[in-house]
């Protein structure tokens, strides 16, 4: 289970969207969704609650893998909630 430090909140802007916001605060675009229950886009004027994940993020580069990150993809799956990996991504290591 993730563990959250605090919580902050953001209005969403015109044409902005999960991607954009995740990357501003430094937080999983997958964890923004789930701690919001979204099922699609945010809205502009939405507000969203802003978790902070503790623990070590790290940002996927070329010739990383699951097994390299965390031992094994199902390790990988566990701490970061998705089976999603590319590059750029923010992953829990």
């Amino acid at each position: 289970m993730l563990k959250l430090e605090n919580v902050q909140f953001y209005q969403v802007k015109s044409g902005q969207g999960i991607e954009e916001i995740a990357l501003a605060f430094s937080v999983s675009p997958w964890l923004l969704a789930k701690e919001n229950r979204l099922t699609r886009e945010p809205f502009a004027g939405q507000i969203l609650k802003i978790p902070q994940e503790k623990g070590n993020l790290y940002i996927v580069r070329e010739g990383d893998t699951k097994v390299l990150l965390c031992g094994s993809a199902e390790n990988y799956a566990k701490k970061n909630g998705t089976d999603a990996f590319y590059l750029g991504m923010r992953v829990r290591i």
